[in-house]
């Protein structure tokens, strides 16, 4: 394992990889739209040169699949997906996309050219467990991993903590991720040196010992995910609420909140942060 190296898995515009390369960490980005991979280049292209960062152009897609991946470029950057049923979800909630043809990435030789990163962040829609099973066939493995839980199938969710398990995590954070943007933390360099981060909008912010609260055990982590799937039934994306105009969900939001005390977005969506 690469002490120093960072998989962003998702780049998209980068938010995740400045936190990364200002923390002291090098960086593999892996992003499928041409568009945000040519901003990341003009962005970061100090770290490029210095080859602190190497971005990987193309979409992550099985083995089985052909060498180039029908790619469904969302009009929210966020929701580009290889999966058509992901895409069918998007449209449904307004949200269209442009099919697009990409060279597929195979995540196995990204973990053999570049090694194994130290923190692995999957934010691929449609794709996360497929990047998490490459882990499988690998003899060390990241010490930290995150990828974006499940929010509408309680038996998906669970699988996905069940691989995280097999592969040796037994450590587990929930962490909102709809509340992240603009918050700030206080943190370290590699090299000791303190400074504070403003995370931008679309970021996912703080990983391992840098995210507040205490790490879980599996039985407490499921625990907390059936608090938030009561949640997700009325709030989530099959919900009525979802649905209603602005104005119309305010006052459910704040009469939700006055009767249960909950202080957090709704819906809102969660990443699965786990440690060896």
């Amino acid at each position: 394992m690469n002490s120093v190296l960072i998989f962003d898995v998702g780049m998209h515009k980068g938010e995740d990889t400045d936190y990364y390369l200002r923390r002291g960490f090098n960086v593999v980005g892996i992003e499928p739209n041409p568009d945000l991979a040519e901003l990341c280049k003009i962005r970061f292209q100090d770290a490029i040169a210095r080859e602190r960062l190497h971005i990987v152009e193309g979409a992550i897609a099985p083995s089985s699949t052909e060498k180039t991946v029908t790619f469904f470029k969302n009009t929210l950057s966020v929701w580009g997906t290889i999966d058509p049923g992901w895409s069918a979800r998007n449209a449904s909630l307004g949200w269209e996309s442009t099919a697009i043809t990409l060279p597929r990435v195979d995540i196995k030789d990204v973990f053999q050219r570049f090694g194994v990163p130290f923190y692995l962040k999957i934010d691929v829609e449609g794709v996360d467990l497929l990047v998490l099973d490459s882990l499988y066939n690998m003899d060390a493995r990241p010490k930290y991993v995150s990828i974006e839980s499940d929010k509408v199938d309680f038996g998906a969710l669970e699988a996905e903590l069940r691989t995280l398990s097999d592969l040796g995590y037994s450590r587990f954070k929930v962490v909102q991720q709809e509340s992240i943007p603009g918050t700030t933390i206080s943190t370290t360099t590699l090299d000791g040196r303190s400074f504070d981060y403003t995370f931008e909008r679309d970021a996912s912010g703080p990983f391992g010992e840098d995210i507040a609260g205490p790490w879980l055990s599996m039985s407490e982590v499921l625990e907390e995910y059936r608090r938030i799937f009561k949640r997700y039934r009325y709030f989530g994306d099959n919900s009525i609420f979802v649905k209603l105009p602005p104005r119309a969900q305010r006052p459910i939001d704040r009469l939700y909140k006055a009767v249960t005390g909950y202080r957090g977005p709704l819906p809102g969506w969660f990443d699965t942060h786990a440690a060896r």
